[in-house]
């Protein structure tokens, strides 16, 4: 049985054969933080739940055309998926309907996948994303169910879960994952992984926290590049058939180890985060070129 105690060595040549079986492919994803720093959540990691004191940018939802310029900008990165995010635990009916229009306009214009990353939403929403074309939702569980309460008490990570597993139930793929360095312990992330083979969802995002000043965890100690290595390991040995990608925080993180990891995984999240930005994607692009990955588009 696989654990997080191993050697990092061991963890990595059982995550690489993993990757050998998968192939030498990576692909790109991009997002738009289209509605920020209006959060409900209370999120001790999150600058948008505390834009007073972070000084997070603060905007109701972009025009739709915002929206589209995005997509365009995803698609000239070399990102093959493209996910509209709002901050908030829910949308609007009215957000939600121009949220509606805008994946519309993209499905039609540019090609590329569309996600969307909306916070819990109603069956009859989950519909009409369907029906525009949307084929993948992304929902974080953040941290185990134990370990939930240190993070927020504004939303259960039960309704998140249960929410994760209605998106499956609806025929969507699911793009669920973690966040870590949140003051978790190696139990706290194992069981994260148990509650996301449950859901077995097709997409892992893999986040690391940026200690961002002004939040709760702003004053963490971050994990250091070779557990941030065995942490994206594990998943990769845990996951054999999903994809794992590494998101938020991982050049602050991973820093000169992000090549490594980059052998075992499938995926970047490249062009910026929600409210920090990314590296040039130039570089994540000479990357897995030297890495003899082809990146699909």
């Amino acid at each position: 049985m696989i654990s997080l105690f191993d050697s990092w060595r061991d963890l990595f040549a059982q995550a690489l054969s993993v990757k050998r079986e998968r192939g030498e492919f990576f692909e790109f994803c991009s997002i738009i933080n289209a509605k920020s720093g209006l959060c409900d959540r209370g999120c001790a990691f999150c600058a948008q739940a505390y834009p007073e004191k972070t000084k997070a940018p603060v905007y109701p939802l972009v025009s739709k055309e915002k929206m589209l310029e995005g997509a365009w900008k995803a698609k000239e990165d070399g990102a093959k998926r493209y996910s509209i995010v709002t901050s908030g635990k829910r949308v609007t009916e009215r957000e939600f309907a121009a949220i509606l229009e805008a994946v519309s306009d993209i499905v039609r214009k540019v090609d590329i996948e569309v996600d969307v990353s909306l916070g819990i939403m109603p069956d009859e929403f989950l519909d009409e994303l369907k029906q525009v074309g949307v084929k993948r939702i992304h929902h974080n569980l953040e941290t185990s169910e134990r370990f939930y309460p240190n993070v927020t008490t504004k939303i259960g990570w039960r309704e998140k879960f249960n929410f994760a597993m209605r998106v499956k139930e609806k025929g969507f793929e699911l793009c669920c994952g973690g966040l870590f360095g949140l003051g978790e312990n190696e139990k706290d992330i194992e069981l994260l992984a148990d509650a996301l083979m449950e859901l077995q969802p097709e997409s892992i995002p893999l986040n690391f926290l940026i200690p961002i000043p002004g939040t709760p965890l702003g004053n963490s100690n971050r994990l250091t590049p070779l557990q941030c290595l065995k942490i994206v390991c594990y998943f990769r040995v845990r996951f054999p058939k999903s994809e794992i990608r590494i998101c938020g925080g991982r050049e602050y993180n991973l820093r000169e180890l992000q090549s490594l990891a980059a052998t075992v995984v499938d995926g970047f999240m490249v062009g910026g985060y929600l409210t920090r930005p990314g590296r040039d994607v130039s570089l994540d692009r000479q990357l897995i070129k030297d890495l003899g990955y082809r990146l699909l588009t």
